[in-house]
């Protein structure tokens, strides 16, 4: 039987497109193309490279830095020689850093500068197991246990081709490929065993279901330790052949800048992302006057109607088709060249729950965006939506060859090829989320009378408050994200009388606010905020739910949670545990008489 991995494609692209482009990198004012035959060798140059360090099949490699082509090419590289990849995010501590490479039993670490250097410096002694550190280009570090990357290539030149082919045909599809470590929202993190089966399966699903071709393009800045990301950016790129821009060191400094350079058809961003670039159109929107106001405000109503035919895979005829070619060309197109987006077939946004205002703003623009929901433990997709089958509000349908199924208690289960192998050294968490041959997700939802899933919330962060009473927080904190000025919303509640939040700001918005209002003190304790604030609540919130689910009460935080503070995962999902801990005192004040 021919075995058909990922690996099995990039050396069909060496050969069948060996000229055409696989990615580029930015110099100081242009960006140059590596081709698929350049990016083969490179990738078995870097497995030879292993093997001459004494790399064994079925031993492992660790990458701590940011998207880079060395971080994809050591990769890959890895799975080439016979082990398995794992990567690191450059946000984790030394501590965190320690335990991955560890507990993953990785003896070669890439890492990206002298940055990271010091965390893998400060827990040496921590890690036995350790053989050599690998940097990636223009980075320099004197010690006897790091090799540069030219160096580390170098390595490759004595060992033969033919010992490479022999590791490439003796992959099996069910080995693993690929250690995805959770965030650890729940505890220390566990590594999510992905085969190569699962990761070629999921790749040729997604490519074939979204209808991507060799003439697409994609930017990639989120961090490749995601599983998101690597589909994206390593596994569809190489089985499509599409293009792949490495975005500059700082993507929050220069994302918008690489966008409108790039132009990139496939687009994939975490809600964050989505959410910044919907409230700069409408900032941008709401500073115009005049004549342009009521054209952009004409364009939206316009821009409804078209985006609710293109859900259900029809288009605007008659007089509706040549009014959105007009709010196409007098303002949307304008909003795309702003953004970089012109060019994109569809935008995903996942990771995370979003607010479907989010999607229903860009749809009205003519910018496809669709929400996909998964997880790790499936290679990123459980259900999608497609550009002609949109349901604002859902995450879409299973996937093609799978199954998606809900539980008695409307856990959502999911079977398919795409479904780990369990977690790394750990057998008692394989066996409470995967049994009876389905993942058990932990996600709470619904099927309506169409297949379209919806999320409810989250099995272990159910609240239960002290009348006995069940309460999914992620719909509140969505409506709470609804309100103008507000970054993140907790609700707090469990083993409580009634539901209260914690609110953080958008610095811009509520710099605005400030000025607007002629605030000069402490913002969030202004009473012109609070005021505004328990409005919206009043209005956007309390309105749509039960009285049981309504909040009562809320603090406005002094800052937004960070990574830093330990309140967001590096994939920016929020850590209950720590948001209660850090925020404990504002949290009690909310439940003293009177509060």
């Amino acid at each position: 039987m021919t075995v058909d991995t990922v690996l099995h494609r990039l050396h069909e692209n060496g050969r069948s497109r060996a000229n055409a482009p696989a990615y580029y990198v930015r110099t100081t004012d242009h960006w140059v193309p590596t081709t698929w035959k350049e990016f083969l060798d490179e990738v078995r140059q870097a497995a030879k490279a292993l093997v001459a360090l004494g790399f064994e099949k079925g031993q492992g490699v660790c990458i701590l830095g940011f998207n880079r082509p060395e971080w994809t090419i050591f990769d890959l590289g890895g799975l080439l020689a016979g082990g398995h990849a794992t990567g690191i995010y450059t946000s984790n501590s030394p501590a965190e850093v320690q335990y991955i490479i560890h507990h993953s039993e990785a003896p070669f670490v890439l890492i990206e500068n002298e940055s990271q250097w010091q965390k893998i410096n400060e827990i040496r002694d921590q890690l036995p197991g350790l053989k050599k550190v690998i940097l990636m280009k223009d980075a320099s570090v004197d010690d006897e246990l790091v090799l540069d990357w030219d160096a580390f290539m170098a390595l490759g030149n004595d060992v033969s081709d033919e010992e490479i082919d022999k590791r490439l045909n003796s992959l099996e599809p069910d080995q693993l490929a690929q250690l995805i470590y959770t965030s650890g929202t729940t505890g220390p993190p566990k590594g999510v065993m992905l085969s190569h089966n699962n990761i070629a399966w999921t790749a040729k699903m997604a490519v074939e279901l979204f209808g991507i071709t060799p003439s697409d393009s994609e930017l990639s800045y989120l961090p490749l330790s995601h599983i998101a990301e690597q589909m994206f950016t390593i596994h569809a790129a190489i089985t499509a052949g599409y293009q792949v821009y490495y975005a500059q060191f700082s993507p929050q400094d220069h994302l918008n800048a690489n966008f409108k350079e790039v132009k990139p058809t496939v687009v994939f961003g975490v809600p964050r992302i989505w959410e910044r670039f919907r409230d700069g159109v409408q900032a941008n929107m709401a500073a115009t006057t005049g004549v342009k106001a009521k054209i952009a405000h004409w364009a939206l109503g316009v821009g409804e109607k078209g985006s609710a035919l293109r859900r259900q895979g029809k288009e605007p005829t008659g007089l509706l088709k040549i009014q959105h070619n007009l709010a196409e060309k007098l303002v949307f197109s304008k909003i795309k060249v702003g953004l970089g987006l012109e060019r994109a077939k569809f935008c995903i946004t996942a990771a995370a729950p979003i607010s479907p205002d989010i999607i229903d703003f860009f749809n009205k623009v003519n910018v496809p965006l669709l929400e996909l929901y998964g997880q790790s433990e499936d290679c990123g997709p459980t259900t999608t939506n497609l550009p002609n089958a949109n349901k604002i509000g859902s995450v879409g349908l299973e996937l093609p060859g799978t199954k998606v199924l809900l539980d008695e208690d409307g856990e959502i289960m999911v079977e398919g090829p795409h479904v780990f192998q369990g977690y790394f050294k750990d057998p008692a968490a394989t066996e409470e989320t995967l049994y009876d041959g389905r993942l058990h997700s932990g996600d709470l939802g619904q099927f309506d009378e169409d297949g379209y899933l919806t999320i409810v919330g989250r099995k272990k962060e159910i609240i239960i408050t002290s009348g006995g009473k069940n309460i999914a927080p992620k719909n509140i904190e969505a409506a709470l994200k609804n309100i103008p000025l507000v970054s993140q919303a907790v609700v707090i509640g469990e083993k409580r009388r009634y539901i209260t939040a914690l609110i953080t700001l958008d610095p811009a918005a509520a710099q605005k606010f400030a000025d607007e209002n002629g605030i000069t003190g402490t913002l969030h304790e202004d009473p012109k905020l609070i005021a505004f604030i328990q409005k919206g609540i009043d209005e956007k919130v309390n309105t749509h739910f039960a009285k049981v689910e309504q909040v009562r009460a809320f603090r406005i935080l002094p800052r937004d949670f960070t990574v830093e503070d330990g309140e967001l995962t590096p994939t920016l999902k929020i850590k209950r545990r720590i948001v209660n801990e850090n925020f404990e005192n504002e949290i009690e004040s909310m439940y003293q008489e009177g509060g």
